[in-house]
């Protein structure tokens, strides 16, 4: 007699970039083959003095730190003080992350939420704020001002994520916007856990290398009001420097807080390799490469946007980061198919919630010959 074996694993919902394969599909019928601008992964070159960090600390034979070694703690530390005027950040609130999206999914979780407990959202954003919410058993509620959630609900917040720059939209807060959702959330006791990971790809008045001025971070003095109690900071080198690969992120701020996850993520192993610490040493050290990156976007940028334009697409916000929110006043994947049509792959807005309806994601991540592939399609007749 045998007895029928119960069913295991977790209740999620189908990973929703499989929706993508017949415009995928599609598009590889191009002649040209297809532009595929749907997801952000970087496909220019790790820099080299990245790799060579890389192959120097190759020989790791013992098990790596969880905190992260105080080298690479404090080149933590003065990356914020040099690029995000976040000053006598202490080295021991810091911690590198197995990339960032990792950090976003068992957050809620490491941080004991539970069942009854609220993780508030952006309104449009990345599918993994919710998943994360998912793990621990709490609920995701898409808001972007406290003030918009009823008191009920409010009383249960305990994890604000806010998303400056934002994926997809690329909106980005301003010191004044992200000291409102500190001072709501402190008002309640909840946490406020930022990724900041597009942070240094501002555009236009976010531009700093054309006058503008940088990206907040939830850790400025202005934001933060000299107290980084309940705050944390996400932060990832996938986009400044060409890391995807490498799984190179941290996370940074309250004390308490940070003590708590080190202690939580030695019990359950989750440890970025040594090489690939000593790799983020040396890219946070290194500000070249980051410029020059940026460059390469910048004119991406610069020659796709009016191309879509003269498409007919509307850009919307985008005012940082590795993406152009757009609508053509459609339904999103009649804009996903007919870009399709010219062998270009997007992201449909849907994945990032209901208020993406009508919206596509284009990425600013193809290479040079694609992207002009991409301009040279836009402009074909309809």
């Amino acid at each position: 007699m045998t007895t029928a074996v119960r069913s295991f694993g977790l209740s999620l919902p189908d990973y929703p970039w499989e929706a993508m394969a017949p415009y995928l599909a599609r598009a590889a019928e191009h002649p040209g083959g297809a532009v595929n601008l749907s997801i952000g992964t970087p496909v220019d070159p790790t820099p080299a003095v990245i790799q060579e960090a890389l192959r120097a600390a190759a020989d790791a034979p013992g098990y790596p730190t969880v905190h992260g070694t105080p080298a690479l703690r404090e080149a933590i530390a003065g990356w914020f003080a040099r690029r995000r005027g976040v000053e006598g950040l202490d080295p021991r609130d810091v911690m590198p992350t197995v990339g960032s999206k990792e950090l976003v999914a068992w957050l809620p979780f490491l941080l004991g939420l539970k069942p009854g407990d609220v993780v508030v959202r952006p309104t449009v954003a990345y599918p993994t704020y919710d998943i994360g919410a998912t793990f621990s058993g709490a609920t995701a509620v898409a808001a972007d001002d406290l003030d918009e959630l009823d008191a009920a609900t409010r009383a249960k917040v305990r994890l604000v994520w806010v998303n400056s720059p934002g994926n997809p939209t690329g909106s980005v807060r301003d010191a004044a916007s992200l000291r409102k959702i500190v001072d709501q959330a402190r008002e309640i006791g909840a946490l406020v856990a930022s990724d900041e990971c597009y942070a240094e790809l501002g555009w236009g008045e976010w531009d700093l290398q054309r006058r503008g001025e940088a990206v907040p971070s939830i850790l400025d003095p202005r934001v933060a009001g000299g107290s980084h109690d309940g705050l944390l900071a996400v932060y990832s080198l996938s986009k400044q420097s060409n890391l995807a690969g490498y799984r190179a992120a941290f996370v940074a701020g309250d004390s308490a807080i940070m003590a708590n996850l080190v202690n939580s993520r030695k019990h359950a192993g989750m440890i970025v390799p040594y090489p690939v610490q000593e790799a983020m040493r040396v890219a946070l050290g290194d500000d070249g490469h980051v410029q020059a990156q940026k460059d390469l976007y910048r004119g991406r940028r610069e020659r796709i946007l009016p191309a879509l334009e003269g498409f007919g697409l509307q850009i919307h916000e985008s005012s940082a980061g590795l993406y152009l929110w757009c609508t053509a006043g459609e339904a999103t994947w009649d804009t996903v198919a007919r870009l399709a049509e010219r062998g270009i792959v997007v992201g449909p807005g849907v994945f990032y919630g209901d208020a993406g309806n009508g919206y596509v994601r284009v990425a600013l991540t193809g290479s040079d010959e694609r992207i002009d592939a991409a301009v040279a399609r836009l402009a074909v007749a309809r």
